[in-house]
């Protein structure tokens, strides 16, 4: 199973995440490590492999300096399944929430629709030959047993219109064509099944079961020929996709290179010894305990074993701490990272350098309607001296502010575009940020509502 990995070293790892995380040169390095010991593993040979285990981390640092970014970012790099939960959603109904293992059948589903997507795309050449066939059939019947095609043609005729007619359907010239044609009924999810915990937590598709012992349905439909192509695609990739590959692939890219990252897991952490909602807390732990140090998990795709899935926990551990959390659990994420909180510089690079920097966002956005925006280097420097203060002033959100204070920016342009907007050059300078956002930041009480 090769990836774009396998050719990346750690630092290339870094560089890479580098175009989207400004700072946090620690928690770079150690995911970078991570996910190259696991490319190291595939290559070892013998029993040694199975016993090489990740070293699962925890990104300890405020909200908003890019701990999530991090994880999402290497995932996407990697093309590994990646899924993002929150620990605190398996503590909202009694003493234990959502069934902590259903975060194994999410990343599951997610690596069987990512798999089947690619097999999808692998085939859709065959798939649209063979959709551009039926279309045809119906437009021209082909040749019977008797040697008649269309309209009494023989092999010959009826060979060469059926050519024509190609050219104009793979032209498009016949998309506003009205045909009619069997096509496949989509069927409904059929049972619904009610309780704390159904039957699909359990690792149970009623769907399936009942699927594979009724036949699909087809039904006469009028539709244009540019819809019937699209709908006769997707039955036909649907055909010449093997789907017990497809969960065979996606159970062992779960197995072998999945990630999941759980978001929140200071929330979980509590002070041993008390009662009331620590009971909760400790209750989630536990239940991760197996989860992060290996089990076998019961999927409706079949069995998924967690034992080399690599686990990313972070929280900001403002009023607990990673001491705080169980002995056992602690031990599951033997690397630690603390995060660094976002100072002004980085704020300025946070919205001019990376790939996906928000200036570069709101340009392009307004790109679309035909307005040219550009930021002077003094207005973005005040932007950064904003969110800064801001965020010392009323509560650190960290980058997420950046968001805040250039949507109360550019209001105005934003809703007046395009139909007051006349000036299709439109520059943002110091001055312009200063008389919009100094007043609001500098009432706390506003900038608490505002910014």
């Amino acid at each position: 199973m090769k990836t774009h990995t396998d050719s990346l070293s750690p630092r290339s790892i870094v560089q890479e995440l580098d175009k989207f995380v400004i700072g946090q040169n620690n928690a770079k390095k150690s995911v970078a490590i991570a996910l190259r010991n696991r490319w190291r593993r595939r290559l070892v040979e013998g029993a040694m492999r199975d016993e090489i285990i990740p070293n699962n981390i925890v990104m300890i640092g405020p909200t908003g300096v890019g701990k999530t970014e991090i994880a999402r970012r290497l995932a996407k790099l990697s093309g590994a399944p990646f899924i993002k939960v929150e620990a605190t959603k398996f503590t909202e109904v009694g003493y234990v929430g959502r069934d902590v293992e259903s975060m194994i059948r999410d990343l599951t589903d997610l690596a069987v629709n990512s798999v089947k997507a690619e097999q999808t795309a692998s085939v859709r050449e065959a798939a649209s030959h063979a959709a551009e066939e039926r279309i045809l059939d119906v437009l021209i019947p082909p040749v019977n047993k008797s040697g008649i095609g269309y309209k009494d043609e023989a092999p010959e005729e009826n060979h060469a219109t059926r050519q024509m007619f190609r050219e104009q359907l793979r032209n498009g010239e016949l998309d506003e064509k009205t045909i009619e044609m069997d096509l496949a009924v989509p069927q409904g999810n059929g049972v619904n099944v009610f309780g704390p915990v159904g039957l699909e937590e359990m690792g149970i598709n009623i769907q399936d079961m009942f699927g594979n012992m009724m036949p699909k349905k087809n039904k006469k439909r009028k539709v244009k020929i540019a819809e019937a192509r699209v709908l006769l695609e997707q039955e036909e990739a649907e055909k010449l996709v093997d789907m017990d590959a497809v969960l065979k692939d996606a159970v062992e890219r779960v197995e072998t290179m999945g990630i999941v990252f759980i978001d929140e897991i200071d929330k979980v952490a509590g002070n041993q010894g008390k009662s009331g909602p620590d009971v909760s807390r400790q209750g989630v732990q536990r239940d991760l305990l197996p989860i992060v140090e290996g089990s076998s998990v019961s999927t409706k795709h079949g069995v998924v074993k967690t034992d080399h899935i690599l686990f990313i926990a972070s929280g900001a551990f403002h009023v607990s701490k990673p001491s705080d959390l169980i002995p056992e659990l602690q031990g599951r994420f033997p690397i630690r990272v603390e995060l660094d909180s976002l100072t002004e510089e980085d704020f300025i690079k946070i919205l001019t350098q990376p790939e996906n920097a928000l200036i570069k966002q709101y340009v392009a956005m307004l790109k679309t309607e035909g307005v040219h925006l550009t930021f002077e280097e003094d207005a973005v420097s005040e932007i950064a001296a904003i969110a800064a203060k801001v965020n010392e002033e009323v509560v650190n959100i960290g980058a997420r502010r950046l968001h805040t204070i250039l949507s109360t920016l550019l209001e105005d342009i934003l809703f007046d575009t395009p139909d007051a907007i006349e000036e299709k050059n439109i520059t943002i300078t110091k001055e312009l940020v200063s008389d919009r956002l100094r007043d609001i930041a500098g009432d706390q009480d506003m900038s608490k509502f505002i910014l």
